[in-house]
């Protein structure tokens, strides 16, 4: 049985959870409170993060190993170009997702609007929250300058980088951060995501404390 230790509203965790299901590997979610790490959370990955991963008879950490792990042993559908130049636009992009809009928007909007209230750590930081805001705007404009000049983000199919993007936007969209009146090409490509099967348990997601907007299911949004 593959297993997935995950927390719902980790951006991190659904790109895992979001290759796993386009690849159609049945996989078993463990919800996790990483923020209280357990002696045995800690023995599958001494850095106390998720996603971690059990598949094989190991434990894998790490979203960007991790999903490279399952697109080197489950090829198809492919989600990484085969020629080396594409992959590494596709991989500058998860990074640019992963780090620098986690960075700048993610880690300002959500971890302070939720997961600070989930672990009872106080109330968000408004400075975070305002700079979160605004940050968000300039990526947006960045996706939408892309999907101008590209079919998908990283080139003229989907691949990781779109699951990256997707994963990271499905997080703010949950609590209505997104604005997306602000960039009609986004907005479509989203659709396009969310519509796919791969999206399904994504949007059935519901955070305790934390209701759906009417929007966040809604394909036709």
């Amino acid at each position: 049985m593959v297993r997935l230790y995950h927390f719902a509203l980790s951006p991190f965790c659904r790109k895992v959870r979001l290759v796993l299901a386009e690849k159609k590997i049945d996989v078993e979610l463990v919800e996790e409170k990483y923020w209280e790490p357990k002696t045995e959370f800690l023995r599958r990955n001494p850095a106390g993060k998720v996603p971690i991963l059990k598949i094989d008879g190991m434990n894998l950490s790490e979203s960007q190993a991790i999903c490279e792990y399952i697109e080197e042993t489950h090829p198809e559908p492919a989600l990484m170009p085969s020629a080396p130049a594409e992959r590494a636009e596709v991989r500058r992009l998860v990074a640019w997702f992963d780090d620098k809009f986690h960075h700048e928007v993610t880690k300002n909007l959500v971890y302070e609007r939720v997961n600070k209230k989930i672990m009872r750590g106080g109330y968000p930081d408004g400075r975070a929250v305002k700079a979160g805001a605004a940050n968000i705007k300039f990526h947006l404009s960045y996706m939408e300058w892309l999907l101008d000049h590209r079919r998908w983000l990283a080139g003229d199919r989907m691949t990781l980088a779109d699951f990256t993007a997707a994963a990271h936007l499905s997080c703010l969209d949950y609590i209505s951060d997104v604005d997306w009146n602000r960039s009609p090409a986004v907005k479509d490509w989203y659709a396009t995501m969310k519509s796919r099967p791969a999206f399904r348990s994504i949007l059935a997601d519901q955070i305790s404390g934390f209701i759906q907007p009417p929007h966040y299911a809604n394909l036709d949004f």
